[in-house]
């Protein structure tokens, strides 16, 4: 059964930019893992990211489909993605994975 999942995002301080790079690079590889992307969307901030948490809101929410629970771990755990281990941890505050059931 396709998983559906909406993932939060909160960049460090400063860090907008270097959030969206990492992202753009890992989701590349979701389809190697039988997946897609459905959905990309950033919140309209005025700064660099400087204020994630000021408000609670997330700076970008993806909507991602992945085939189950094997893929998902797959797709986490592959050598392309954990070489980014670094560059997540500069750019990414925070992530939030919301497992969902698509309604339309």
């Amino acid at each position: 059964m396709t998983e559906t999942l909406c993932v939060l995002l909160w960049a460090h301080p400063g860090q907008l930019d270097a959030l969206a790079a990492y992202e753009d690079a890992v989701l590349e590889l979701v389809p190697a893992h039988g997946g897609r992307v459905l959905s990309r969307v950033r919140r309209l901030v005025a700064d660099d990211g400087g204020t994630p948490a000021a408000d609670g809101q997330p700076h970008e929410v993806q909507v991602i489909e992945i085939p189950d629970d094997d893929a998902l771990a797959a797709y986490l755990a592959d050598p392309r993605r954990t070489a980014l281990t670094a560059d997540r941890d500069r750019a990414v505050a925070r992530t939030e994975i919301l497992r969902t059931a698509r309604v339309v």
